[in-house]
């Protein structure tokens, strides 16, 4: 606990301080304790008091009824009778009662520090060992203490700073203390003394009941009997100790045995699970591959239906049109004034023409093939049932094209003779006649409806009309040979290309 410097005024009202005196402070609430000079507070004191002795009071900064904020240390610099290190003592209850006539009516509320003998034994020195310390007394005019007074107060302070130390140690509370910590300090002390006295009482009345209680003296015989008899009870307790040690050796080799085959136990369970996962892997990664492959044969039999209602030759041989001029896979067949199309197109398209011809009339043995169809590309041929061979393809002068009106006249014709071919196998599977083949445009020899597939002489419009039939005519026999093949029935609806005569 070190002292502070004082920097605000003491108990009474315009009452300055002194910065150099040391400053305390409580060591429970924290309020300052400031030792100041008391010039004037020696008379206010009882008269066994003022006689050369140290009076420490604490003053409230607040007078009266109102409650303390601070308190101070009030040392006397006056130490005449009595010699130095006497350590104060309390006032009486007069002495605290006691007011001078020229002081002010509002009283002063004290409070003594109180020393422990222990603590008090310091100020026991004699004056020759140099233990004690003179205060002079002050000058009359002097407000400050002077350099000499400054010493013996500050010897003084020093002999109140080791009683505050050795009354820490001896009462186990830090000093010092105000005087409303004091209080709270003194009822806590009061209320453990009350405690401690209500079980002294316990005690003394324990101890007077054992005092009353009468013991049965045991004689040499009496008490070796006993002895004995203790004895063989202790060895019977020696041997059902170690009769239970043996057991416990028994039951932690069992333990052993049994924490043994627990680990066995998990690891076989570790196991086990480690396995499980593997086959619960493994079975869905199975499963998985079965969908998939479930997935994958669903989709084989749509695309396999697909394929079964997929009309093969209606998508090698797409027979439709481009205006008036009749077109067979893209390829136009014929031409007009106004549209030159190259003899290498109409060429390419008799080539196809020729091609799914042949091809149905082959597929029939029934069917008495007289003129030959050859398909070479874009250099078709026909051979008559002469034997005569001659030549579809172009170019072609358009007034002298006798052997290549002779091929068209040919092929039309084997055209028809197909077409009656297929009527005639309808009656005979006795197929209704509303579903039997029917030829949209009429044949007749060399004519298609009402237009001749002559070029020579012609007109271009009427040889592509006439050409733009005889491909429509080929498209009804196409799906007619779908319908009573292998191959499967067209999916989509029949388009006829059609156009006005």
């Amino acid at each position: 606990m070190k002292p502070k410097v004082a920097t605000a005024g003491g108990g009474e009202k315009g009452r300055s301080v002194d910065p150099s005196l040391p400053r305390f402070k409580c060591q429970e609430c924290h309020r300052a304790l400031v030792v100041v000079g008391v010039e004037s507070f020696p008379d206010r004191l009882p008269a066994h008091t003022n006689s050369g002795m140290h009076a420490s009071s604490v003053q409230g900064s607040i007078m009266g009824a109102s409650r303390m904020d601070s308190s101070y240390v009030v040392l006397s610099k006056q130490n005449r009778s009595q010699g130095p290190g006497i350590p104060p003592r309390p006032p009486t209850a007069a002495a605290a009662r006691h007011v001078e006539p020229n002081q002010s009516t509002r009283a002063i509320e004290g409070s003594y520090i109180m020393l422990p003998p222990a603590a008090a034994s310091i100020y026991k020195t004699s004056a020759s060992e140099g233990g004690g310390a003179h205060l002079p007394p002050p000058s009359p005019n002097s407000t400050s203490p002077s350099p000499g007074n400054n010493s013996g107060f500050h010897s003084s302070v020093t002999v109140l700073k080791r009683a505050f130390e050795i009354a820490s140690s001896q009462t186990q509370v830090e000093q010092p203390l105000c005087l409303e910590c004091m209080r709270v300090l003194s009822d806590k002390m009061d209320k453990e003394i009350e405690d401690v006295n209500t079980d002294i009482k316990a005690y003394d009345v324990c101890l007077q009941r054992l005092e009353q209680e009468s013991y049965n003296i045991l004689s040499e015989t009496d008490f070796n009997k006993e002895k004995q008899k203790i004895e063989e009870e202790e060895k019977k307790l020696k041997a059902a100790i170690e009769e239970a040690e043996k057991q416990y050796s028994e039951v932690t080799s069992e333990m052993k045995k049994l924490e043994t085959k627990s680990k066995e136990f998990e690891e076989l369970e570790e196991r086990y699970w480690h396995e499980f996962n593997s086959f619960q892997f493994q079975l869905t990664s199975h499963q998985e591959e079965r969908d998939a492959v479930l997935a994958k044969i669903e989709v084989s039999q749509v695309h396999l239906e697909l394929l079964k209602r997929t009309n093969v030759l209606n998508d090698a041989f797409y027979i439709s049109h481009d205006g008036v001029i009749g077109t067979i896979n893209n390829f136009r067949l014929g031409r007009l004034p106004n549209v030159q199309v190259e003899w290498d197109e109409i060429n390419a398209a008799w080539g196809q023409a020729a091609l799914l011809l042949h091809t149905m009339a082959q597929y029939f043995p029934k069917f008495k093939y007289r003129i030959k169809i050859h398909p070479m590309g874009s250099y078709p041929r026909v051979t008559d049932i002469n034997n005569n061979t001659y030549e579809l393809f172009g170019p072609v002068n358009l007034f002298w094209s006798t052997r290549f009106d002779k091929a068209m006249t040919w092929f039309l014709t084997c055209l028809q003779e197909f077409a009656e071919f297929a009527i005639n196998l309808d009656k005979e599977n006795n197929v209704p006649f509303d579903k039997s083949l029917k030829l949209p445009y009429k044949i007749d020899g060399d004519k298609v409806g009402s237009y001749t597939i002559f070029l020579s002489f012609n007109k271009l419009e009427n040889w592509t009309k006439a050409l733009k039939y005889m491909l429509c005519n080929l498209k009804w026999v196409l799906y007619w040979f779908i319908g009573n093949t292998s191959f499967a029935a067209p999916s989509a609806s029949l388009y006829l290309a059609q156009s006005p005569k």
